[in-house]
């Protein structure tokens, strides 16, 4: 949780991360549960066209990150504010332990994009919002990679 928490409120290795405020902070007595809820401001991978159309440079995303010591468990959730009233993205991470190997970590990681209206291109903006989501996975796949 340290290194991931070492991205806020900006993180250079991440130069679509423009930066973040804390929305809502919540830490268990003990300190075993901090939940911290922020707003996320991201640099918009698209061509230039749609942006000047949507009238966007970068999108707010709020995340809220669940961090439980005593189950040793992070869950992370981010949806977007930004054409909330036209797009739906939502993206899940989790990371738990393996249960057979205690040095393992189960990563689990879930999106999903609903397209609602958006001013009539509405295929073009799926097909970029897959593309986009797949680029920044496979991005982070191979910076996990040099990070072990």
């Amino acid at each position: 949780m340290l290194a991931y928490e070492r991205r806020f409120p900006t993180c250079t290795m991440i130069p679509a991360f423009l930066g973040s405020e804390t929305v809502h902070e919540h830490k268990s007595k003990d300190g075993a549960v901090h939940v911290i809820e922020r707003r996320c401001k991201i640099d918009v991978e698209a061509p230039y066209l749609l942006k000047k159309v949507c009238g966007a440079d970068f999108v707010y995303f709020i995340q809220k990150n669940s961090l439980n010591l005593r189950s040793r468990t992070l869950s992370i959730v981010a949806t977007n504010e930004t054409f909330s009233n036209r797009v739906k993205i939502k993206e899940e991470c989790s990371y738990k332990p393996h249960p057979d190997n205690d040095e393992w970590t189960i990563f689990t990681q879930r999106a999903t994009l609903n397209i609602i209206s958006f001013f009539g291109i509405e295929a073009q903006v799926e097909k970029l919002g897959i593309k986009a989501y797949h680029k920044k996975h496979q991005k982070g796949k191979r910076d996990n990679s040099i990070l072990h």
